[in-house]
């Protein structure tokens, strides 16, 4: 076992150790030579893994995915990440790329969209209609709202400006736990940290641990859009056709047994 005060003492070790704790980006994406790299919006984690593997299955070439929140994938991008395509939960922080010229031209597409529910644990007694004049805070008991960063992470986003809309911000907004990602808020809930979040349709799916306790109205938030495009610093051939593949019939199959719609749309 290191002696951790003895080696935080010599510079030269703790400018290395620091070094790499501001390491932003995931080091599985830095590691292998070869494949695709895609930065991917937290809550697609299941339905990428299975078309990667699809994809490998199909052409012998890796895909290498890294998940997090969409913020947190664009900032990676931004300080330099070595990604070939990214795909975003929502439609600003594509657009903040965009904006940089980070993006390969016409690339871009509107892959998926989704839908917010409220969740609770699968153990809870809690029903409700999401509706203006829901006494939401009082559902909470005491307890805590999750959800994903509410300034960043598009989860978070979409579920504040659908509070907003119905007028039940105000008496939550001291309520609210705010995790890294969807996934994360997701997780609170399913162990019962939280008595009710808020995340996407597709993240209650697959986890057992949670039920659905109503949708969010349509209307009461922006459109959830998933889009995705190459990055102008890739230079991998394979990307291109990676992401013609998502757009194809067998990934189309997966993303909808998974809850998500298939857009398809150039943006």
């Amino acid at each position: 076992m290191p002696n951790w005060e003895f080696v935080m003492r010599l510079p030269l070790l703790r400018l290395v150790l620091s070094a790499l704790l501001a390491l932003a980006w995931p080091l599985s994406a830095l590691a292998a030579d070869g494949g695709v790299t895609v930065f991917a919006a937290a809550s697609l984690k299941e339905t990428m893994t299975a078309i990667a593997a699809q994809w490998k299955e199909k052409t012998g070439h890796d895909v290498r995915l890294s998940f997090a929140g969409s913020s947190a994938l664009a900032k990676q991008i931004d300080q330099g990440a070595p990604a070939d395509l990214f795909i975003s939960a929502d439609l600003d922080w594509m657009d903040h790329l965009d904006k940089e010229g980070t993006l390969q031209p016409g690339t871009r597409i509107n892959l998926l969209g989704n839908r917010l529910v409220l969740i609770a644990p699968a153990s809870s007694k809690i029903t409700a209609e999401i509706k203006p004049g829901l006494d939401l805070a009082g559902l909470l008991k005491g307890g805590r709202l999750a959800m994903a960063s509410v300034n960043a992470v598009p989860a978070g986003i979409y579920g504040k400006a659908a509070l907003e809309k119905l007028g039940l911000w105000a008496s939550v907004q001291d309520k609210i736990a705010q995790a890294e990602n969807v996934r994360a808020a997701l997780a609170l809930v399913a162990r019962g940290e939280a008595p009710l979040g808020i995340v996407y349709e597709t993240d209650a799916r697959v986890d057992p641990d949670v039920k659905v306790v109503d949708r969010f109205p349509v209307g009461s938030h922006p459109p959830i859009v998933y889009p995705a495009a190459l990055l102008k610093t890739s230079s991998n051939p394979e990307a291109k056709a990676f992401l013609t593949y998502l757009q194809s019939d067998a990934a189309r199959e997966i993303f909808t047994k998974a809850g998500f719609t298939v857009l398809d749309r150039k943006s």
